[in-house]
């Protein structure tokens, strides 16, 4: 991990006890993309001998709880998993693969991210998904 904190100091920083799942899957989460829960644990399992899938899913609910995790939701996807968080980024999701890239949040007045009305709410992130067709499926699709 780049930076003056390690994963070990992250999670005591947040109250939270070392463990080797919890390390394993910050580590793997910091190397970016959007990993669903299969995954991270495919990939926690290559590093620690046993591990239970519900392990994971407590490991991933407690660093998302705690703010070192960002959990997303694409309709019609599972959840998924990625280490950038606190600085309101959007995603790109392709309609036809599926995949998903990061596009950098709104900068200045934008109509969908700030509501005519609150509610009574102190609105502090905004969470939006672009749709459309990737690059290569939209190759495809011309080649069709």
């Amino acid at each position: 991990m780049s930076g003056v904190l390690n994963f070990a100091e992250l999670l005591r920083m947040r109250g939270l006890r070392v463990t080797k799942p919890r390390l394993t899957v910050l580590d793997i989460l910091s190397r970016g993309g959007h990993l669903e829960v299969e995954e991270v644990t495919r990939q926690v399992r290559a590093h620690l001998d046993s591990v239970s899938t519900q392990a994971i899913y407590d490991v991933l609910g407690v660093l998302t709880r705690a703010g070192l995790a960002r959990r997303i939701e694409p309709a019609g996807s599972p959840a998924l998993y990625e280490a950038r968080v606190n600085d309101n980024h959007h995603h790109i999701v392709c309609r036809a693969c599926g995949a998903i890239v990061d596009v950098e949040g709104a900068i200045g007045e934008s109509p969908c991210l700030d509501p005519p009305h609150t509610h009574g709410y102190d609105i502090d992130e905004t969470e939006v998904t672009f749709w459309g067709l990737c690059p290569g499926c939209r190759e495809l699709a011309v080649n069709d």
